[in-house]
């Protein structure tokens, strides 16, 4: 009796099982059959975003990237959801045009990835005045077959229509409160995606969308139609800033600059006048790897070269913000900080700039810029524009292949080699130039280290044995660590640097040039890290204890100190001593610009830093959080505290006078650039308004 029970319960469990299966799989073909058209325009849109990355970005990874689809998929079914609070029979209209708006931004997209390598940007609008000039070329180079795959969808989107119509799919009637009920539902449907989404985050992802400067990852990771939303508002946040407080920014401007005069001249004034100009951007470059060395290898031998020959400032910071490279070279060229929000390249690349080639142009210098990556890439191929760059070389005019690719795109040393040739061309065309090269290889996460070349960062020792024997231990030291393959991509850096270096002078273009070279930004490792290199214990393998007379006390103070990156300023005759020395006084990106005018003659009135030569001790360097650094000390503005930096005697009144000195630099700055206080021609349109 008992079994007959169980069977009995079985056989109820099952029929129950199978009832309910059939419940959801009515449910799930009732949602189908009464849901067609919002179904059907989802799936082709989704269709659509997912071919755009299968025609631009060649790997499966980006081809059946989930999330890109889970969060296009927010996008479609949240403007999707509104249409049913429309009455049937104008629901097709809705889906049919937003159809046709989301076909054209793939399509848009598709277009301007065969011809940029990147995704258009709503801020790029301004560039559409040039298309009348080259609309045959557009239209015979770029426009593919490919890219027409896009019209598809709204075709079939047209043709599933008929189909319904046929069939009296819109002569339903719907009172209003299902028509909402329709609409909650999908936009429920609309939250648990977004939910998800949200999940797989992580902060990189996070960080990089806000930034918007790669463009590639953000559709990767966020798909076409997020990143074009996301777009949309970053494009015009400056527009909606610069439309208040202008008045009060621009009395602020003009009463700091009013008698803004040149430095004095002083004993580098002119120095360089009239002599060409290499100028390297040295990616990620720290001055603590300068002099380093492991088993007596140099980290950076070229860098110690230069550093030993040249004029080398050790105490020398970046000042950069969320936009790192692109805001060493904002603050580079124009003596400018970067902006409080957003990076200027991206969000304000329509302002009026006054940068370092502008000034030589005016000199009689061609000028130039080089940058084997896409164009795009943190917006450069406006910028450079606005900056005063004659001519930017990018990845599109060099060979880049799968070999001789390293980490985010063409290795160090086949872009110097590839770009001797231009250089000398350039030479041989015109009488004086300039030219900016910006490196690649030595970029975060250093994580080719088999590409980087043979550069142990172990520990070795030679041990002798009881019986007068030999033998090398070796201990692992900084191997396996990020600041250990930090130092092997470093090294290969420098090696590329150091063969460049070598063509130029093989081929005669270090004659009469001055040869510049500034680390962007610091590597951004963990302190932990550094920890290890300075109190390395080889028994335990670890880092020394705190209480061992040879540990080297490293705390946060120490790790932002130790963020400084190289300056360095070399010519091919050593032979002046004005030229070789090692300048010690603290000094920033901002400081460059004057510095560099005094030298080769030429003077930006707006410039927020100093001469080097002409302020020498006196001299502050402030960041972008407030902070400031001086010969003194190191002051921290969020912990109110400051570290010393010699025996002098430091004041409160000091403190408040920097710090205020600090804010309003920031205010200023931030200002020049939010409302565009350099163009003239827009100061002279609101007074007439």
């Amino acid at each position: 009796m008992k079994r007959i029970k169980i069977i009995f319960n079985q056989i109820k469990m099952n029929i129950t099982k199978n009832i309910k299966k059939v419940k959801k799989e009515h449910l799930i073909r009732t949602y189908i059959k009464n849901n067609k058209l919002f179904l059907s325009f989802v799936f082709i849109c989704i269709i659509n975003s997912t071919v755009l990355r299968f025609f631009c970005m060649h790997s499966l990874e980006n081809y059946l990237s989930w999330r890109a689809i889970l969060a296009d998929s927010v996008i479609v079914t949240l403007v999707g959801s509104f249409g049913y609070l429309l009455k049937p029979k104008n629901r097709f209209i809705y889906y049919f045009c937003f159809c046709i708006f989301f076909s054209a931004i793939c399509m848009i997209n598709s277009v301007y990835y065969t011809f940029y390598t990147s995704f258009a940007s709503i801020s790029m609008l301004s560039l559409t005045q040039y298309i009348g000039d080259v609309g045959d070329a557009v239209v015979e180079n770029v426009l593919q077959i490919k890219d027409l795959f896009y019209v598809i969808g709204p075709i079939a989107l047209f043709l599933i229509h008929l189909k319904l119509k046929k069939k009296n799919y819109y002569k339903k009637v719907e009172m209003k409160t299902i028509r909402k009920k329709k609409t909650f539902k999908s936009l429920s449907i609309t939250g648990v995606l977004l939910l998800l989404f949200l999940l797989t985050l992580s902060p990189l992802d996070v960080s990089r969308f806000f930034k918007q400067w790669n463009k590639e990852y953000i559709v990767m990771r966020f798909g076409i139609y997020v990143y074009q939303t996301n777009d949309l508002f970053t494009s015009i946040q400056p527009k909606i800033n610069s439309m208040f407080g202008y008045d009060k920014a621009n009395k602020k401007f003009q009463d700091y600059f009013k008698n803004k005069e040149p430095s004095a001249t002083n004993e580098y004034t002119n120095i360089f006048k009239d002599k060409n100009v290499i100028v390297i951007h040295g990616e990620s470059m720290m001055t603590n790897a300068i002099g380093l060395k492991f088993n007596d290898q140099e980290v950076t031998p070229t860098l110690n070269k230069l550093s030993s020959e040249g004029m080398f400032f050790s105490n020398f910071y970046s000042q950069v913000s969320v936009g790192t490279s692109s805001d060493s070279e904002l603050t580079y060229n124009t003596s400018l900080m970067p902006t409080k929000s957003g990076t200027a390249f991206v969000s304000y690349s329509d302002r009026k700039y006054i940068g370092i080639p502008t000034l030589l142009k005016e000199k009689g210098y061609y000028t130039f810029s080089m940058h084997a990556n896409n164009a795009d890439f943190w917006n450069r191929r406006a910028m450079h524009k606005n900056l005063g760059y004659d001519r930017f070389f990018s990845k599109t005019d060099y060979n880049v292949t799968k070999e001789n690719t390293i980490g985010l795109g063409l290795s160090d040393k086949e872009f110097f080699h590839q770009s001797v040739e231009k250089i000398e061309r350039i030479n041989s065309e015109h009488e004086k130039w300039y030219g900016l090269l910006i490196m690649l290889t030595n970029h975060t996460p250093f994580s080719e280290i088999e590409k980087y070349g043979e550069f142990p960062v172990d520990m070795k020792e030679t041990i002798t044995k009881e019986d007068g024997t030999t033998e090398e231990k070796v201990y692992p030291y900084m191997e396996g660590t990020k600041l250990g393959n930090y130092f092997k991509s470093l090294h290969y850096a420098d090696e590329a640097l150091g063969e460049f270096i070598q063509e130029l002078e093989a081929k005669g273009l270090l004659e009469n040039t001055v040869f510049i070279l500034y680390g962007d930004h610091d590597a951004r490792l963990s302190r932990k890290d550094y920890n290890l290199l300075y109190n390395y214990d080889k028994e335990t393998d670890d880092v020394l204890d705190k209480e061992d007379p040879e540990y080297k006390e490293y705390d946060s103070y120490q790790y932002e100190l130790g963020r400084k990156v190289p300056f360095i300023i070399w010519t091919k005759d050593m032979n002046n001593t004005k030229l070789n020395f090692e300048n010690k006084n603290v000094m920033g990106m901002y400081d460059v610009s004057p510095t560099l005018g005094n030298m080769f003659g030429f003077y930006n009135k707006y410039r927020l830093g100093h001469d080097i030569f002409d302020i020498k001790e006196n001299n502050i360097v402030i960041f972008p959080t407030g902070n400031w650094v001086n010969n003194k000390m190191y002051y921290n503005s969020q912990k109110s505290a400051y570290f010393p930096l010699s025996e002098e005697p430091i004041t409160e009144e000091e403190i408040n006078y920097n710090t205020e000195y600090t804010n309003q630099l920031l205010d200023i700055s931030n200002d020049i650039i939010s409302f565009d206080l350099l163009n003239e021609k827009k100061d002279q349109e609101r007074e007439g308004e």
